[in-house]
């Protein structure tokens, strides 16, 4: 992101009040948003250049242009090493990335093959997601990913095969009902399985920790931007606790995101497949899932990714006891949460 380019000024956090769930919502769209997968290498340059210009104090005030440039800078650069994401896994890939995913778990009559295969594939996703996208003050061996994956692979196919077998014994509910139930099974199996993927990639963050930064007050902000001599700001140490709020948090919005995702399209198909049009044109099933998890999914990822701000702001005093007093203004610390 902004902050691993040239300069000793500071560009603002965002031209929204991440202080406010809309302005994180409105934040979140712009980071989420699919166009910017549009952006060539030339263009990435290009906004890296206006951003460092501005930080160098060559461009005095934010300009529509410069906004543009941020919004460019912020999707695809990673904001703990500023290297670019692999473009599948940006959160700008994410509704993409996961609509055939989504759309081969969520296809009626799956058997058991056909789910254990798409089960497989959407976190084989997730893992390539919340590593790309994880706090990278605290990097992943090799193995760890593997094992990781493993265990992640395995819980949701344990689950998803576990309901499948289950609801067809349910006694005493209605067939719309056992349907509905079934078609719910994938949102069930991914929920559980998303907020474990994410604790299993991200466990070495709680055992070893991360990153945390004083807070800066307005004054020191602009001290530091009329500076020429300013430092990169220095960490105050790694904390563990920091990073079990930054994973749990992540493993939270995962469900959340998840869970329209995964319930809405099913439930409203369920409906549709009833529909004189739709029983008369059995072959346009899949296209109208497709379509309603790609609306379900633009408009909920933003909501979902705003739930908890990106950059996390706490009391110093809810820390270890190593960094007591050490906090920065109001005496709070920050650290990235990651995506």
């Amino acid at each position: 992101m902004s902050a691993s380019l040239p300069g000793n000024r500071d560009l603002p956090v965002s031209q929204y009040d991440l202080s406010t769930y809309w302005g994180r919502v409105r934040h979140a769209a712009d980071i989420s948003d699919p166009r910017m997968l549009l952006v060539s290498s030339a263009g990435l340059e290009h906004s890296k250049r206006l951003i460092s210009l501005y930080k160098q104090n060559q461009i005095q005030e934010m300009t529509p242009e410069l906004w543009r440039a941020k919004k460019v800078v912020d999707s695809t650069l990673h904001p703990d090493n500023g290297k670019p994401v692999m473009m599948p896994f940006r959160m700008s890939g994410y509704v993409l990335s996961n609509l055939f995913v989504t759309a081969g778990m969520l296809t009626p009559g799956l058997q058991t093959t056909g789910t254990l295969l798409w089960q497989i594939a959407n976190q084989s996703l997730n893992v390539a997601v919340n590593n790309a996208n994880a706090n990278k003050s605290t990097p992943l061996s090799t193995s760890q990913i593997a094992k990781s994956y493993l265990l992640a692979v395995s819980a949701s196919c344990s689950v998803a095969l576990g309901l499948n077998a289950l609801v067809p014994r349910l006694k005493g509910i209605s067939p719309e009902r056992r349907l509905i139930l079934t078609r719910l099974v994938p949102f069930a199996a991914v929920a559980s399985a998303s907020a474990l993927n994410v604790f299993l990639m991200r466990g070495e963050e709680i055992r070893q920790g991360i990153d945390i930064y004083p807070v800066l007050s307005d004054e020191e902000r602009t001290q530091r931007e009329q500076s020429e001599d300013a430092k990169p700001l220095q960490s105050l140490g790694k904390s563990r606790k920091a990073a079990t709020i930054a994973v749990g948090e992540t493993a939270i919005s995962r469900v959340i995101t998840a869970t329209p995702i995964m319930v809405l399209p099913p439930l409203i198909l369920v409906r549709l497949e009833k529909t004189q049009w739709l029983c008369a044109n059995p072959r346009m099933v899949l296209p109208v899932n497709l379509g309603l998890i790609l609306t379900t999914s633009l408009f909920a990822l933003p909501f979902a990714l705003a739930i908890f701000p990106q950059r996390q702001a706490i009391s110093v005093d809810s820390l270890e006891e190593e960094f007591q007093g050490r906090g920065g203004h109001g005496g709070m610390v920050e650290f990235n949460r990651g995506m």
